[in-house]
């Protein structure tokens, strides 16, 4: 098994990493850094509960072209999904995962590597610019087009450009006795979205009930 240097999200330094296809170049990986600038998805585990949450803002360069994007959505049975980056390669990105759950239905892992394998070897999906934040009430997973997948160690996963403001606050608020995971995922976003230029407060959310929860640690 192959270790990517290419690091697909800073939220995610303290991710177990699958990795599915050959090295990405120095030349992806300032590619990857230029596509995600576009929007922050966070995922919390606490108490018995799975939030996904993300925000509305398109942007093109400099300019917001839509406020009130919906980048987080229930695809399968049971499995919440978000994505950063392009929405249309986000959405087919979603539309194929979902395909894959149908195949390997209440097996989100295997799903998702079977995603990370076509997405990093077929030539027409290795363009796509999107990464997704996938969860299902026991397992938290990104999927990245150079064939990582990483899982969380403490319940709280984020992507897109503000994804390491929240993840960072989301961690911090996780430490804090009566803070449910609603809660530490609304506040977490919306310092993500005052310190992020790509990220709004016009947040959409998902709930689970986890199954089998993580507990996020401070």
């Amino acid at each position: 098994m192959q270790t990517s240097h290419a690091a697909p999200c800073a939220a995610a330094t303290h991710a177990r990493a699958y990795h599915y296809g050959y090295e990405a170049t120095s030349h992806d990986t300032r590619e990857r850094q230029r596509e995600y600038h576009a929007t922050t998805i966070l995922c919390v585990r606490k108490g018995g509960k799975v939030v996904l949450i993300g925000d509305g803002q398109v942007s093109m360069g400099s300019t917001i072209v839509k406020p009130n994007a919906k980048k987080v959505r229930r695809i399968g049975e049971g499995v919440v999904a978000g994505f950063a980056g392009s929405a249309a390669d986000g959405m087919s990105l979603l539309e194929r995962l979902e395909m894959k759950l149908e195949e390997h239905p209440g097996q989100l892992m295997r799903a998702a590597v079977e995603l990370a394998k076509q997405w990093r070897h077929d030539k027409a999906l290795r363009h796509l610019q999107a990464e997704l934040l996938v969860a299902d009430a026991t397992t938290t997973l990104t999927v990245a087009g150079n064939g990582d997948v990483l899982e969380p160690h403490d319940g709280v996963m984020a992507i897109g450009s503000g994804g390491q403001f929240a993840a960072a606050a989301a961690r911090a608020l996780c430490g804090i006795d009566g803070m449910e995971a609603e809660d530490i995922a609304l506040k977490a976003m919306k310092i993500a979205s005052e310190m992020c230029v790509y990220t709004n407060s016009n947040f959409v959310t998902e709930v689970l009930i986890a199954t089998a929860p993580v507990e996020a640690k401070a």
